[in-house]
């Protein structure tokens, strides 16, 4: 969730939402009224709007408040329990007292070695690569521990760090700077998840909130943009850049309407016809695809499409090196944008002052990678991929699970020196 500056409300109104929320969870779907009168509106449009948050709600609830553990000004710490386990439970909200970030983790006991690790990927199913790494002296990822680790795996909206280094490069060559205007246009536009859809054609928004909006909050508008005020040829260069291992994977690189058009409208038959074509034709198809008004999509499909085939690629160790080289860029704005929103992990801040997160997943694909900057001045990254052909995992079970994989991979990163 995003993390928002503290507030002067009092603890009684954090807690009176927190009660809110117990009894939402045995009573959805909620109205999309009684939401907006709880939920800040930057939050629920984070969170992917009213059926976004009653979908979370159904698969956690119903909830049971057990204990009320820490309060303070404008936040509440609890302990809850949920359809598949105990969970601690924060709530911060605004002076007005609607609730501007949720944090929701499982009350876990802390792992003790990798063949823990190993043992807890293992339950995930489907198709699983991981890598835990640390980023060495020389600015390089150093694998500590891996499964799968280089296997190219879809990644979702994960690409889109691929894109954040493309505009970060063309800023250090000087083809770009971040407060750079870019004017919204209507044939750039794709479908939420983000907010610049919505944003009338002609306004002007600065190249570093394209960048936060494309990253935070997942915004496909937003990414569009971007590709195509660099060119989709150097968001290719950037996986090169970045040593991707099989960059040519992603060739043609899809922008995110022309992932929407091939999967979402007169699918299987238009997807069909793409993969027939050879190689050489499929950006010209790209281009065609992307002047076709936007399919009306109420709701994404159910079961997973050409995962395989159509997507994004890469692998856990691409991922931690395309960190490393977003870290090397010592830029302010990439920090800003990759730190706005850590989807709930909630790393104790004393220890890992920044976190970085970008994670991507379609009906199919589930991918969680994040970056942690230590106290003691130590950089480290972990990137988790789950991927299935034939099914589609449970988002918001596999990302808790997921998530206490990764808390107890930064654990262990950090005791280990």
């Amino acid at each position: 969730m995003i993390e928002t500056p503290g507030t002067d409300a009092p603890s009684s109104t954090a807690q009176a939402q927190v009660d809110w929320l117990v009894d939402a969870s045995a009573r959805v779907p909620l109205t999309d009224t009684e939401i907006h009168g709880h939920i800040a509106a930057p939050l629920l449009t984070a969170s992917g709007g009213p059926n976004a948050f009653n979908a979370v709600l159904h698969q956690l609830g119903p909830l049971t408040l057990n204990k009320i553990l820490e309060s303070g000004p404008g936040h509440v710490q609890a302990a809850v329990s949920g359809r598949d386990g105990d969970y601690l439970l924060r709530v911060h909200v605004t002076s007005s007292g609607l609730v501007d970030d949720v944090g929701l983790t499982p009350d876990e006991a802390p792992l003790s070695s990798w063949a823990q690790v190993d043992d807890m990927l293992s339950e995930l199913g489907a198709r699983v690569s991981f890598a835990a790494a640390r980023i060495g002296p020389d600015g390089r990822c150093e694998l500590v521990h891996g499964v799968r680790a280089d296997t190219q795996r879809p990644i979702g909206s994960a690409f889109k760090l691929y894109v954040l280094g493309a505009l970060a490069q063309a800023v250090s060559e000087r083809r770009a700077s971040w407060d750079e205007p870019l004017a919204i246009r209507d044939d750039y536009k794709s479908l939420p998840s983000g907010r610049l859809q919505d944003y009338p054609a002609g306004t002007e928004v600065a190249m570093a909130e394209f960048a936060d909006c494309m990253i935070s909050l997942s915004d496909n508008s937003a990414t569009d943009h971007l590709i195509h005020r660099l060119g989709p040829d150097a968001v290719v260069r950037q996986l090169d850049l970045f040593s991707h291992q099989q960059s040519r994977a992603n060739i043609p690189f899809l922008t995110t309407k022309a992932f929407f058009q091939l999967k979402a409208d007169q699918y299987p038959a238009r997807a069909d016809e793409y993969l027939a074509l050879p190689e050489r034709h499929r950006s010209a198809a790209l281009r065609e695809l992307e002047r076709l008004p936007l399919p009306d999509v109420r709701e994404t499909w159910p079961h997973p499409r050409k995962i395989d085939q159509i997507e994004w690629f890469a692998s856990p160790i691409d991922i931690c090196n395309a960190y490393a080289a977003l870290w090397r860029f010592d830029q302010p704005e990439i920090d800003h944008a990759l730190t706005l929103n850590d989807d709930g992990l909630n790393l104790a801040p004393s220890r890992f002052p920044t976190v970085w997160y970008k994670g991507g997943s379609e009906p199919g694909v589930i991918t969680l990678n994040y970056l942690a900057h230590t106290s003691d001045d130590r950089t480290l990254v972990t990137s988790l991929m789950l991927s299935d052909t034939d099914t589609a995992p449970d988002k918001v079970g596999i990302a808790l699970k997921g998530q206490t994989i990764i808390r107890g991979t930064f654990d262990l990163l950090t005791s280990q020196g």
